[in-house]
């Protein structure tokens, strides 16, 4: 028989995740046209179920992680924009290390460009990287590096933001305006998220895509490409594709924070 603090924990384990589980499904549902209408002008919600089966469970791992790790940070006394920003930063660096395998494999699929007829699958890419180079820095998981300080940046910033200004912006009795004060809020953080954390995730898809030269690897670890970047091409090039990411995770992260935070409320009450 389970103790009540045991069993309390995964109730709680449950809602957070289930509530995070379907903040990726309806921000995936509603911001995947976005993707598809840069190349199409119809069947906006063609080839879905990959991002679907693949970010659904990622964001149950960031907002159940992020409640954890808050949770952890609480009794230490810390100011709480200090609460949410750490809690935030370590619900990053955990999803990174999640995410980081299938990153590999889904920039591998993309880099595949002239492989349209015999496109492999998804394990079957997996399955031929970790044959080929190993479960190591160098294979599976190349790019950590630079995926833990795109990860970790960004839910720093994206929770740490959204939480301190929700709670400093007095709430509204009115259902709709309160809506709308969260919507502004998180629509805020999913954009200055984005701009903050960029140039980590230049750096990822430059270590983790097709190298300039077959045979030498010049992107390796995630500062020494930053700054390669930078040398090479210039500051603005660590900011490039800044504004169809802010289109996407801009709005993107303001639907994700509402849908979990509603959806948890109604959990914790019915469930």
């Amino acid at each position: 028989m389970p103790s009540p603090t045991h069993a309390s924990f995964w109730t709680e384990a449950s809602q957070q995740v289930l509530a995070g589980g379907s903040a990726g499904l309806v921000e995936i549902c509603l911001m995947h046209p976005l993707d598809v209408v840069k190349t199409r002008l119809f069947g906006f919600y063609k080839g879905i179920l990959p991002p679907i089966l693949a970010e659904t469970p990622k964001r149950a791992v960031k907002f159940f992680t992020f409640e954890q790790y808050k949770k952890l940070l609480v009794p230490l006394s810390l100011p709480p924009a200090w609460v949410f920003a750490i809690a935030g930063l370590g619900s990053g660096l955990t999803e990174a290390i999640v995410v980081n395998p299938f990153e590999v494999v889904k920039v591998g699929l993309q880099a595949n460009r002239n492989a349209y007829a015999q496109q492999p699958s998804t394990f079957a890419q997996a399955r031929h990287i970790i044959k080929t180079e190993g479960l190591g820095l160098r294979g599976i998981n190349k790019g950590l590096s630079a995926t833990l300080g795109r990860h970790g940046v960004f839910n720093m910033v994206y929770f740490g933001f959204y939480f301190n200004v929700k709670n400093a912006v007095p709430s509204n009795k009115d259902a709709t305006l309160e809506f709308l004060r969260k919507f502004m809020i998180g629509l805020a953080s999913g954009t200055l998220a984005s701009i903050i954390n960029i140039p980590f995730d230049v750096a990822k898809s430059r270590i983790q895509g097709p190298q300039p030269e077959p045979g030498i690897i010049k992107y390796r670890s995630c500062w020494k490409t930053i700054m390669t970047v930078y040398k090479e091409e210039g500051f603005l090039a660590l900011y490039k594709g800044l504004l169809p990411k802010i289109m996407r995770l801009g709005p993107g992260g303001a639907v994700m924070l509402l849908v979990y935070e509603y959806s948890y409320a109604w959990l914790q009450k019915h469930w």
